[in-house]
Formats: C-alpha cells, sequence, structure tokens
C-alpha cells in the first residue's frame, strides 16, 4: 500500500504524508526506526516514554500489525515476551530481522499463525486508520486474539470520529500513489470496540499520544 517511498523513508530519505484537501505532514519514520538512522530527525524524549508504556502493556504472547521495523517488537523480546511482526514492506521486515524483532512479510488481513490465540494485538502509529477502515481492522484484531486478550490500539488525541482521507507519500523527488487512510479520535474508540466484540477498558495518555485498551472478554 505505502510502496516504494516507505522504503526510502525507512532508508532515510526525507517524506511527508499529503492528505487529499491539501494539509501536509511530515512522514515520522524517525519514530518508526528509532535510534537506528542516523541521518533521521532525532526522537523526541516522549517517543522513548511512549515505547516503554506501550510494551509494558503488552501481556503474554503479542502480535503487532503493520510493525514497520520492528522496534516495539524488539523491546517485547528483550522483556522475553514472545512477540511477532507484520508488515507488507521487505525494508521492514529486513530492518526488523536486523534489530532483533522476528516478522513476517505478509498482509495482516491474510492467514496468520495462533489466530485466535494471541493475548495482545498491537495497533499503534496510526495503524489502526489502515485502508481507511478502522472497523475492520479493529475486526481483525478481534478474530487474532484468544479469549481474555487485547488488543492495546493507538487513538488520535486531536481528532474526532473517523476520517477516511485519500493520502499519498511525496519526496523531493518523486510522488506515490493515492490510497485510503482514516485519521480515528480516541471519542470513537467504544462504538469501534463494540461493534467487533471487545470493550473499551481502559484509556491512558501518554506523553501527547493516547492508548486505548480493548479486551476480548
Amino acid at each position: 500500500m505505502l510502496g516504494h517511498l516507505y522504503d526510502r523513508a525507512l532508508g532515510g530519505e526525507r517524506c511527508w504524508v499529503r492528505h487529499e484537501d491539501g494539509e501536509v505532514r511530515p512522514l515520522p519514520a524517525h519514530r518508526w526506526l528509532g535510534e537506528r538512522c542516523p541521518d533521521s530527525a532525532p526522537r523526541d524524549a516522549f517517543d522513548d516514554v511512549f515505547d516503554e508504556a506501550v510494551t509494558q502493556m503488552c501481556t503474554g504472547p503479542t502480535i503487532e500489525l503493520g510493525c514497520g521495523p520492528g522496534r516495539l517488537v524488539a523491546k517485547l523480546i528483550q522483556r522475553g515476551i514472545p512477540a511477532l511482526g507484520i508488515d507488507r514492506s521487505a525494508t521492514a521486515i529486513r530492518l526488523a530481522g536486523r534489530g532483533g524483532a522476528p516478522a513476517l512479510l505478509g498482509d495482516v488481513f491474510e492467514p496468520l499463525p495462533g489466530t485466535g490465540c494471541w493475548q495482545t494485538v498491537l495497533l499503534v502509529d496510526g495503524n489502526v486508520g489502515l485502508g481507511g477502515d478502522p472497523r475492520r481492522i479493529l475486526a481483525r484484531a478481534a478474530e487474532l486474539l484468544g479469549r481474555g486478550g487485547r488488543c492495546v490500539a493507538e487513538f488520535e488525541t486531536d481528532a474526532v470520529g473517523v476520517r477516511p482521507r485519500w493520502v499519498r507519500l511525496e519526496t523531493d523527488r518523486d510522488v506515490g500513489p493515492w490510497f485510503r487512510w482514516a485519521t480515528v479520535g480516541v471519542d470513537s474508540a467504544a462504538t469501534l470496540a463494540a461493534q467487533v466484540g471487545l470493550t473499551l477498558t481502559g484509556v491512558r495518555l501518554i506523553g501527547g499520544r493516547v492508548i486505548a485498551s480493548l479486551a476480548a472478554l
């Protein structure tokens, strides 16, 4: 979906996201890469606080959907928690492996190992808006969870409701194709969870970012 410009951003090239309404935001590849990209912008101190807090919320075998270069999966492995990342970018999977994160190349909606047995499904860095359809990705998370498990999902603090939009990646040299993504406000977390058989059990603000716990009861 994100294509070659995403891969180049993971390699350190400056890249941004253009929305259909003209809004432009930097692609925060430096956040996803952690300390592994010396040419990227420096990580904000809150990024480390967020990563530590999120991984502490993961209990038992954990699968991250849209893991990117695998920084969170690697942290979980270091803590002794079985974890696996899924991503469609071969570049991201290669970087994950170098960083000690087990990860599979593939689509999160394709058959995945351990379906119905994972204790935590992790959805951060905007991935709840994948494909412009948060209900679909949360339904997938619910399928992957075992009884008593939970989805740890990041929502937007500065958005209201669900706003699907066409977006594309751009660099100084190239423009990528348009694709669907959604901004998903935390105000919609409870409703979305209920629609897929999950229950909102908590919301936590971490350094200006917000995480919701959605339980499979």
